[in-house]
């Protein structure tokens, strides 16, 4: 990659389960002049033979590190898709404490912090974790009757079920300065509670809510590359 364009880039984290190659049916829809920029936790798409990762800090750390290896000093954007929209707020803190901010946070099919389901999916059978995972979306259904299939995809889901599961609950005094674009679908078990995400930004917030559930993404890539743009091209308020 030329560090030196002057392209604004999106960095892209993947939900639980997901790898760099998640966010593809995104990439036809972008601006000209967005630098695509989706990066992956190891143990899956091209880091599949490092191990995967114990601990949400760890993830943090990670995707951070790769931020930084990137940045071409444009202003940028990070969006986050469920468990990347956990790791992206946690990520544009570590951000702001450099000195390097995204302009704004865009995260989806997440209500933030202190939102969510209390079950553990990390321990569920497999029988009852390909259940939660057809209610959930996302995953074919080629990979869910195909055990071969199943058997490779699975311990990545439950390690990243688990990371969510055990994620360090913040406490009141957690801000960032960066401002939010929150992004649900309406049918969302939590889309009700889409501005819980305001409680931890002291930038301004704005929020959409477009048709269908957790994976809605798929089905509004225009809509959804409409509102990234937006969030770049209009100006903070001071």
């Amino acid at each position: 990659m030329d560090l030196t364009n002057n392209n604004t880039q999106l960095f892209m984290l993947h939900f639980g389960g997901g790898n760099r190659y998640s966010f593809q049916f995104i990439k036809p829809y972008l601006p000209v002049n967005f630098d695509f920029q989706p990066i992956e936790l190891p143990g899956r798409g091209k880091r599949i033979n490092e191990p995967l990762l114990s601990t949400e800090q760890e993830c943090v750390n990670d995707l951070f590190s790769q931020i930084i290896s990137l940045r071409n000093k444009r202003p940028y954007l990070i969006y986050g898709h469920s468990m990347g929209a956990s790791l992206g707020l946690r990520i544009t803190k570590r951000l702001e404490e450099i000195g390097d901010p995204p302009k704004r946070l865009i995260v989806s099919g997440n209500a933030g912090p202190g939102t969510g389901s209390n079950k553990r999916r990390s321990q569920m059978n497999d029988e009852e974790l390909k259940e939660e995972l057809r209610l959930l979306g996302g995953v074919s259904e080629e990979v869910l009757s195909n055990d071969d299939l199943f058997n490779f995809f699975s311990p990545i889901m439950r390690s990243d079920f688990k990371l969510l599961e055990n994620s360090e609950k913040l406490g009141p005094d957690f801000m960032i300065k960066s401002s939010i674009v929150a992004i649900m679908g309406d049918k969302e078990e939590t889309s009700g509670e889409i501005e819980n995400w305001k409680n931890f930004s002291l930038g301004e917030f704005k929020f959409h809510l477009l048709p269908g559930n957790h994976f809605f993404i798929h089905d509004h890539p225009v809509e959804l590359m409409k509102i990234i743009k937006n969030a770049y091209d209009r100006p903070l308020v001071s």
